[in-house]
């Protein structure tokens, strides 16, 4: 099987202040005063994620997308973060009119620091908002407040970027609806370019996951969580946003570049602790502990083999393959094309995929597109074209059930197989 060269890079940017109440990300905790201007310890992560930079071979293709990801990019200094595409570009290349993303956080950077990250190259930011009520960002163990987002916003504005997203959170603890409608307005009113809307994930090793039950007060119960996940859709989608992924809107043209790697099953650099790759087939992690992730790169330094044994997956099925293309595929609103599905595996696993979903469809959670871009109604066999996709908003609100439902399907042929 042949792979794309990877042209995307995830750089991953560990620290922050404190750590949120619902957060497993791999971070490490620095504190109200440390930054990158004044802190040893980013210096030095900052030393060794640019030799893991400089170790990774590169396959010839420049970067099209990158992206600062954390944890609280927005804790470098920007002459850290200037030295780290520095040497992106002199290992890999970096294209005149890549996307350069970065997450940033309320409160964390001032005028002089955000415009000299626009002057490094970076041309689109991800404002970590979470909510504008006082009381559930407090709750959630945000450290801004809903002063610091308006201020953070008139900064991005007057350092000229005007490629800007705002990232909101659904279902928090006491979270009502009409909160959510108000977090949802007022970030229209602040004209991002881009808005990503989750809905909580309560992660058992978390302060939420040991101190919260899903299901149970003072969450908002499910039924309370889907209405705020079709509010968001209709509220937005009349805004003028399109809702092009399960989880993001954007104006036309202002998706996400970067992501669209990520949920069109493409390759991947990932650099930093705990940050993920996709080369040649292989998805790897690396560790998710600080100590641990500089033995890893110390190691690579001194033996010069790069040992991708932080969870490293062995030589996956066709199966597992296609399991990948239909979970991250099916979060695109375009959906996948069924001419290119066949093409790679073959008639008879994806008319295996149609059987699995043809009971979605009549609950009307799944469609199937003709070139026209009209619904068409299959009763037995699928046609050779269009497009097969989850509908908005109740395909993509249940759509953990249809990607249950096909990792059952597919798990009982491997097994039936094998024996």
């Amino acid at each position: 099987m042949e792979f794309a060269i990877p042209s995307s890079a995830y750089i991953h940017i560990p620290f922050c202040r404190r750590r949120c109440f619902y957060c497993d990300f791999p971070i490490s905790v620095v504190g109200d005063h440390l930054n990158g201007s004044n802190s040893g310890t980013i210096a030095h992560y900052i030393d060794v994620l640019c030799q893991e930079i400089c170790l990774t071979h590169s396959f010839g293709e420049p970067l099209k997308t990158v992206f600062f990801g954390g944890g609280t990019p927005s804790l470098l200094s920007a002459e850290q973060l200037s030295r780290v595409l520095d040497v992106l570009d002199r290992q890999f290349g970096i294209l005149q009119d890549a996307e350069i993303s970065m997450e940033v956080d309320p409160g964390t950077f001032d005028l002089n620091q955000i415009r000299s990250y626009r002057s490094a190259g970076v041309d689109r930011v991800s404002l970590g908002v979470q909510s504008f009520q006082p009381e559930l960002l407090s709750s959630c163990g945000r450290t801004h407040t809903v002063e610091n987002i308006f201020e953070s916003v008139e900064l991005i504005h007057q350092a000229g970027l005007q490629n800007f997203s705002l990232d909101l959170i659904s279902g928090l603890p006491h979270q009502t609806i009409s909160q959510w409608q108000h977090s949802l307005e007022t970030a229209i009113a602040l004209q991002p370019r881009h808005l990503s809307t989750y809905d909580l994930t309560i992660e058992p090793t978390t302060p939420f996951g040991k101190q919260l039950h899903p299901g149970a007060k003072p969450l908002p119960t499910d039924e309370t969580t889907a209405e705020m996940y079709r509010m968001a859709q209709q509220v937005l989608s009349s805004a003028g946003y399109e809702h092009y992924e399960i989880s993001n809107y954007a104006q036309p043209g202002y998706q996400c570049r970067h992501n669209r790697v990520y949920w069109e099953n493409r390759s991947f650099y990932g650099f930093g602790m705990g940050a993920t790759s996709y080369v040649q087939g292989d998805r790897f992690s690396r560790p998710r502990k600080t100590r641990e992730y500089y033995q890893w790169v110390n190691g690579w330094l001194e033996t010069g083999n790069e040992e991708k044994e932080a969870k490293k997956t062995s030589e996956i099925s066709t199966s597992e393959v296609l399991l990948d293309r239909l979970m991250v595929g099916l979060r695109l609103a375009e959906g996948l094309s069924l001419s290119s599905l066949r093409q790679e595996f073959g008639r008879q696993k994806i008319e295996q995929v149609w059987k699995c979903l043809q009971p979605y469809q009549r609950a009307g959670w799944v469609d199937i597109l003709s070139s026209d871009r009209q619904s068409m109604i299959i009763n037995s066999d699928l046609p050779l074209e269009g497009q097969m996709k989850l509908t908005d908003p109740e395909g993509f609100l249940f759509s953990n059930v249809v990607l249950v439902k096909l990792f059952e399907t597919f798990d009982e042929d491997d097994s039936a197989r094998s024996h």
